[in-house]
């Protein structure tokens, strides 16, 4: 059994291309002849599947730590879990919270960062103002002169002897 095409609407799509809706007594398709029904179902729709989540959700804690982070995403999951929380807009925190879990990092590298720079300058520092090894070789301390009171006596029985093989 072959279609009737004189059954098919006969305006066009948005796209320029024949209806394939089915025509009513008028030669027009239902929303083509009632072209502000289409809206008005979508919006019935619409409303009819919007789930009512509760608005009581205790704001988010200061995120300044990594371990904040972390509590608040395991609240969220749970908030999810027991439909305090749309899924929706916990996926839309879930990239929000995981850049300032990467901000929380790199701050924490700096930090270290600029305290091992600080302490590299001081000991450079603490390097640069001791005297080097060859200055110090090329001027010895000065001799000191031996006063009367120093009592040096040197025998021979203090003298150390090399050992020899017996």
């Amino acid at each position: 059994m072959r279609r009737n095409i004189d059954a098919r609407c006969k305006s066009k799509t948005k796209a320029g291309k024949p209806c394939r809706a089915a025509a009513t007594e008028g030669g027009l398709c239902f929303f083509h002849a009632n072209p502000n029904k289409a809206a008005e179902l979508g919006r019935i729709g619409g409303k009819s599947r919007l789930t009512s989540f509760d608005r009581d959700v205790d704001p988010l804690p200061s995120l300044d730590n990594a371990r904040a982070v972390r509590d608040t995403v395991a609240r969220l999951i749970c908030d999810v879990f027991d439909g305090k929380l749309h899924p929706r807009v916990a996926a839309g925190l879930a990239p929000l919270m995981h850049l300032q879990l990467r901000a929380i990092e790199t701050a924490g590298f700096e930090e270290r960062i600029a305290k091992l720079e600080k302490r590299m300058a001081r000991l450079q520092a603490e390097e640069d103002a001791k005297p080097d090894r060859a200055e110090l070789a090329s001027h010895p301390p000065p001799a000191v002169p031996l006063q009367p009171e120093d009592n040096f006596s040197w025998n021979d029985d203090d003298a150390v002897q090399p050992e020899r093989d017996l």
